[in-house]
């Protein structure tokens, strides 16, 4: 975020308290109040049922009927939705989300601190939305290969390429190289229609969304032709070196720990290796086969590599995978 983003908020909403606890939050612009408000006010009425308040659009301004701590809550979401909307041009579902969520709202007043993770690609800018979060994006700046594993959604595979993109735009590095082991679950590749390619872009697909999320399709097309962006499954990257390159091998549960291993020593001069897994979503017929957490066990120690730990509070897509996982997590812990 621009420091003159961060004066624009301050210009462009004013807090006004009545003595019957309400609070007006007044827009100066009426594109701006639109923008945060969403179509039909579908973002309001989001930040309503996370919230449990009322609030309502009148003229210019957003109405909280509510308690001291709420209005304080709502106040605090509107500002960083504001600031989502000035820095994007757009407000999605996981913003609302996160603009209720306490580390958020520290981090959304410690500008300084906050600056510091913010990932800029063309499209967006991406911040971390998590203690956990954080720490993984310093640790894919700072280290030259990252262990992470966790449940879905929290954020694994999306800032890992969102860093790798930036390094490219930037000419840090000279190819991002992304991988997944081509594992089935319950369908084999033999019965899958067309060549090579057209049976393993299946199972590459959340890497190719994570790219067209952050730039726009045609240019990653381009750069995928000219080679600076290369997806393939796990087993193309036996016998190579990669030197100025960054690295991810995604779904990491899949891939045994002579391929982790194999993954792993492919990294030459300037070059970063990610390796993101959820052990909860082991497809291989044996799972006692998978190489994640063998990896973390035995590599964790080395000073030159970090081991991310993500749990259900880092999930950022709607709280009820959030929920879920929790819920599955706790059963498992049962036994």
């Amino acid at each position: 975020m621009s420091i003159l983003n961060k004066k624009k908020i301050t210009t462009e909403l004013k807090f006004v308290y009545s003595e019957n606890n309400t609070l007006s939050i007044i827009f100066q612009n009426n594109d701006l109040l639109l923008g945060v408000t969403g179509e039909f006010n579908n973002n309001l009425k989001e930040l309503e049922k996370i919230t449990e308040t009322n609030l309502y659009s009148r003229g210019n301004s957003i109405l909280v009927k509510s308690d001291a701590k709420k209005n304080d809550i709502i106040k605090n979401a509107i500002q960083f939705l504001t600031e989502q909307y000035l820095n994007n041009g757009t407000i999605e579902k996981k913003d609302i989300i996160s603009s209720i969520n306490n580390f958020m709202i520290k981090e959304n007043n410690d500008f300084k601190k906050k600056i510091e993770y913010i990932i800029k690609t063309p499209k967006k800018s991406v911040i971390p939305r998590s203690e956990r979060q954080k720490e993984y994006v310093r640790a894919l700046k700072e280290s030259d290969i990252i262990i992470s594993a966790g449940p879905a959604g929290t954020g694994k595979t999306f800032l890992s390429v969102a860093v790798a993109l930036t390094m490219l735009l930037e000419k840090k590095i000279e190819r991002i190289i992304l991988s997944r082991p081509a594992v089935e679950a319950g369908e084999r590749l033999g019965f899958l229609p067309g060549d090579m390619r057209e049976k393993v872009d299946p199972y590459l697909r959340p890497l190719y969304d994570s790219l067209y999320d952050l730039l726009d399709f045609e240019k990653i097309q381009k750069k995928i032709e000219i080679g600076d962006i290369e997806i393939a499954p796990l087993a193309f990257m036996r016998g190579r070196t990669l030197k100025n390159s960054f690295a991810i091998l995604d779904e990491a549960q899949n891939a045994t720990d002579t391929q982790i291993k194999m993954f792993l020593t492919r990294i030459g001069e300037n070059s970063k290796i990610v390796i993101n897994g959820d052990p909860s979503q082991i497809d291989l017929p044996n799972k006692s086969l998978s190489g994640l957490n063998r990896s973390k066990k035995l590599l964790g120690h080395l000073n030159e590599i970090s081991v991310v730990d993500f749990d259900h509070k880092d999930v950022v897509r709607h709280p009820l995978v959030s929920k879920i996982v929790k819920a599955y997590s706790d059963k498992s812990t049962e036994g």
